[in-house]
């Protein structure tokens, strides 16, 4: 087995209330005397209240290029994911010298040396240091992370591995666009970043958190355009289908109900679901597709609503909210699942 150490999260400096970012995003992405409308609706119906952003608000209408975003995020990518790293650590009663393995998830920068090569030279971890970076999981980084720890303390059960994660999803926003699925992305993207030290099973009897039991992915190819980036001068451009939630309705019950019956489990025998909260739409599928009380995904509204979407950040920051405040019986299993480009879904069996 493999057992999670510690959980630590962080967002980025400047909070701000969802009609603030809207009037924002008015300035930024409308024509002038543009009817604002639309924009406002698909903000409100965001089911977001506040986010926390890399940037003041007036400094995203003056951000020149792709160049200048993609520098701010190797900058604040690495400053932010070193802290979160060493806090992490600090709670696991570790150092920078005891991290064998170092997995980083992002899509909204890229950067060579990767981010976790910095973070890893910041914060003194050894030069034989296995890396990992991972770029294009979307949301769903911060699950599949998770799971590709878990694969590779497996084979090396005394050994401890960080898995991070940075989104600095404001630096991807795209002045001057005022299509409909860049309208929502500015109405539901937030900044954040989480580190999870997980230890293999000679390790895990110091620890108390989950161990991770499984994990499971699935590709739907049928369904690769609906969410993602097209790359191109401007930098980041999302794209985000309206028929993902109707994609997920088709698939995921049979998914999640194959994986837990490999376990012997069905889905009434989770205690806890850590679920990305990809938006309103996306909760209200998986709530219906997995037939789950209202209460079960409650701490993943709580944080669309207080944060906003980290993209692969988010399930972690719930995990760390659910061992912190709602942690269920020992021994009792958990699911952690995410939704992200592809598309593709994440599923990690954990055990309380």
């Amino acid at each position: 087995m493999t057992r999670i150490a510690a959980v630590h999260g962080a967002l980025a400096p400047y909070r701000f209330a969802q009609a603030e970012i809207t009037d924002m995003v008015a300035g930024a992405c409308l024509p002038e005397g543009a009817d604002r409308r639309v924009l406002d609706r698909l903000h409100r119906n965001a089911g977001v209240r506040s986010r926390h952003m890399t940037l003041p608000l007036d400094r995203y209408g003056t951000l020149d290029g792709f160049g200048a975003a993609n520098d701010l995020f190797i900058s604040t990518a690495t400053e932010l994911g070193a802290r979160v790293v060493r806090e992490a650590l600090h709670t696991a009663q570790l150092t920078a010298a005891d991290v064998d393995l170092l997995v980083l998830t992002s899509v909204t920068g890229v950067a060579v040396p990767s981010v976790d090569a910095r973070v890893a030279s910041g914060l003194g971890m050894r030069p034989d240091l296995r890396r990992v970076p991972l770029f294009g999981l979307g949301c769903a980084g911060g699950a599949a992370g998770l799971a590709r720890v878990h694969d590779f303390l497996l084979g090396r059960p005394g050994q401890v591995a960080v898995l991070l994660s940075v989104e600095l999803c404001s630096l991807t926003f795209q002045r001057g666009d005022a299509s409909t699925a860049n309208l929502v992305a500015t109405g539901l993207f937030g900044d954040g970043a989480t580190a999870v030290v997980v230890c293999g099973a000679e390790r895990a009897g110091a620890f108390t958190g989950p161990v991770i039991v499984d994990s499971r992915s699935r590709l739907y190819p049928d369904a690769g355009g609906v969410l993602g980036w097209d790359i191109g001068d401007s930098g980041f451009k999302v794209v985000l289908d309206p028929e993902i939630p109707q994609v997920l309705r088709h698939h995921l019950a049979d998914d999640v109900r194959e994986f837990l019956d490999d376990h012997g489990l069905k889905p009434r025998d989770v205690t806890a679901w850590v679920c990305h909260p990809g938006g309103p739409r996306v909760l209200e599928a998986v709530t219906e597709a997995l037939d789950l009380d209202a209460e079960e995904l409650a701490l993943s509204w709580r944080h669309l609503a207080e944060v906003g979407n980290l993209s692969s950040s988010s399930v972690l920051h719930i995990l760390r909210d659910t061992l912190a405040e709602r942690r269920p019986p020992p021994g009792t299993p958990g699911l952690l699942l995410a939704i992200g480009p592809g598309l593709a879904c994440e599923l990690v069996l954990l055990s309380w």
